[in-house]
């Protein structure tokens, strides 16, 4: 198959369900071969299953992204194999516990930074030289409106996306007379299990799908795209 990303190689996390599927299915559709992780297995091979009937191609990596070696030894395995990487999806996130600061539980907290903020940022360390080497590396990290609007019993998950924000941004910066460039996406509201979790009572036909998203995603990962250090609000369009 043939696409506008044909033999791009894209790591995507969190490419079990929600938006990291999403993206995974629209990625394979265009001719990238995708490297999907995940902590489950069965919801790897499910998503695998679907990028077959389209005739994409996926590599599954079950891992839990707090196993910090195991993100060393996908970059180890992705230079050995391909020797570069042109595209990371980072979008593997945590909600945390929502609950008064002064009432979260410490592991809660560890846990939630270790996902959001750490993970990343080890990420980032194994999978720069990798984007390097690519002819224009691109790295898409998904953030949160919630950085900003800091609302009570969301401290933990705020702040490690504010975190997230920073981090991204400094690296971007870093990046600036290279050929990569890095940014973060909002995707606003959005019909995921972490939504619906955070929101139960909310009515899902007013979120946006992870669908939606894929075309976004796609255009900030092409070679073309030249924005650095931003954060991209996906806008929904009204019917």
């Amino acid at each position: 198959m043939s696409g506008r990303l044909q033999d791009r190689i894209a790591v995507i996390t969190g490419a079990s369900r929600g938006i990291g599927r999403a993206v995974a299915l629209g990625m394979a559709a265009e001719g990238a071969h995708v490297i999907l992780v995940a902590r489950t297995v069965g919801g790897l091979e499910e998503v695998d299953d679907e990028i077959r009937k389209v005739g994409g191609k996926a590599t599954l990596v079950p891992l839990d992204l707090t196993d910090l070696a195991g993100i060393d030894r996908l970059g180890a395995t992705i230079f050995e194999r391909w020797g570069k990487l042109d595209i990371l999806i980072a979008n593997a996130g945590s909600l945390g516990t929502l609950s008064p600061l002064s009432h979260l539980d410490p592991k809660d907290w560890d846990k939630t930074l270790a996902i959001n903020v750490t993970a990343n940022f080890r990420m980032i360390r194994s999978f720069e030289p990798l984007l390097k080497r690519s002819d224009s590396g691109r790295a898409v990290f998904v953030t949160s409106g919630a950085a900003q609007k800091c609302q009570p019993h969301w401290g933990v998950y705020s702040t490690t996306k504010a975190a997230l924000d920073a981090m991204v941004k400094t690296w971007a910066g870093e990046l600036e007379k290279t050929s990569v460039r890095v940014n973060l996406l909002s995707p606003g509201p959005t019909r995921t299990a972490m939504r619906k979790k955070a929101m139960p009572g909310e009515d899902p036909t007013t979120l946006t799908r992870p669908a939606d998203l894929v075309p976004l995603f796609i255009e900030m990962s092409m070679p073309d795209y030249t924005k650095n250090g931003e954060i991209v609000r996906y806008e929904k369009i009204k019917a």
